[in-house]
């Protein structure tokens, strides 16, 4: 999506965003209840490194979220 590659350029980010317009990812992992949901929820998941979910957050703060995830890598 234009407006996203435009957000990433802004931010100077050094990856690309994704983008789920059709809410097929948020609608797998339960972030909404159906594709016209206006706002997922924000929900987020540690994936191992064999691609299993190895913690579920399903209360997000982004003050504090990235601190917590950090976390749960470090203790394993």
């Amino acid at each position: 999506m234009e407006a996203n590659a435009g957000f990433a350029k802004k931010n100077a980010f050094g990856f690309p965003l994704l983008s789920d317009v059709d809410r097929t990812v948020a609608l797998a992992y339960g972030a909404c209840r159906d594709p016209k949901t206006r706002w997922p929820n924000r929900v987020s998941f540690l994936i191992d490194e064999r691609g299993q979910i190895a913690r579920a957050y399903d209360r997000v703060d982004p003050r504090d979220h990235p601190a917590s995830v950090l976390a749960d890598i470090i203790d394993g």
